[in-house]
């Protein structure tokens, strides 16, 4: 078991209002802390899906967990093969290596805070992501940065049934 020591020496404080918002409805994204913040100790976003937008499709972290915390409406996970539901108040955290997706429930909004530990420097990586919402970029470019920002994309049946 490694340990992470994060260095940094002074509170991170993000308001609400100076969080950078990335897309809108069905899905936004508001980055809050990347990791370089908190001393590489976690990297973090609020994400809110509206009328059972998808959020990720199956990836996987090798070298990080991924936790969910439901702040407000449902949502379904992928954990491996095993597709959750989780309503407001709810956590579910992935280990690394565990093939894992999101989206809000069919029919149903979420709202989530999204904590990545260790921290990955990621606000990169969903400014790529609207630059394909925006077609400036193809959806094949992110095969292209998969190491970089730890998340390597795979097939699920198990989600693709229950989606």
């Amino acid at each position: 078991m490694s340990l992470i020591v994060p260095d940094f020496d002074a509170s991170v404080i993000v308001r609400s209002t100076e969080a950078e918002v990335i897309g809108r409805a069905p899905t936004t994204v508001r980055l809050l802390a990347d990791s370089s913040a908190p001393g590489g100790a976690l990297s973090t976003q609020r994400v809110t899906l509206t009328g059972g937008a998808d959020g990720a499709r199956p990836h996987r972290h090798d070298r990080s967990a991924e936790m969910f915390y439901m702040l407000d409406g449902e949502a379904r996970f992928l954990s491996g093969d095993e597709v959750v539901t989780a309503g407001a108040g709810d956590l579910v955290v992935v280990p690394p290596g565990r093939p894992h997706a999101f989206a809000a429930a069919p029919g149903c909004d979420a709202d989530m805070l999204i904590v990545i530990t260790p921290g990955v420097e990621r606000f990169e990586y969903f400014r790529h992501l609207q630059r394909i919402a925006l077609g400036e970029v193809t959806p094949e470019s992110l095969l292209e940065v998969q190491e970089r920002y730890d998340t390597y994309f795979l097939h699920n049946a198990a989600w693709d049934r229950r989606r």
